[in-house]
């Protein structure tokens, strides 16, 4: 069982930056691939970024290149995702997510394990 928590949303005007962090409680993280998916008020929820475990590789919504960052740090267990110029269209809340293996999926059912969420909110 790997629980994973989130930290680091809140209120930030249009072209602001945060940094979402994902602590995991995994016992070997590195065997895990991480990612974030997002959910706004009335819609599906969205896969934002993800990071393989081994090789470190990462992956974008074609909504957020060039603007958000996934990163892992193995030793602490934590992923990060630093979010800059940001607009009200990313205002949702987003979760951290975690599954075993190597394969970095756009498809939220092929995530175990989901963090509780924290809520991103962006002022025009």
């Amino acid at each position: 069982q790997v629980q994973l928590v989130e930290s680091g949303g809140g209120l930030v005007q249009a072209g602001g930056s945060l940094r979402l962090s994902c602590a995991a409680s995994a016992r070997t993280f590195s065997d895990y691939v991480m990612g974030w998916f997002r959910q706004a008020p009335g819609k599906e929820r969205e896969f934002v970024s993800g990071i393989s475990g081994s090789t470190g590789s990462t992956y974008y919504a074609d909504s957020v290149k060039g603007r958000f960052t996934i990163s892992r740090d193995n030793a602490k267990n934590t992923v990060y995702l630093q979010m800059n110029s940001l607009k009200p269209e990313d205002t949702a809340v987003y979760y951290c997510v975690a599954n075993s293996g190597n394969l970095v999926s756009t498809r939220p059912k092929l995530y175990r394990y989901w963090g509780q969420g924290t809520q991103v909110t962006v002022s025009s």
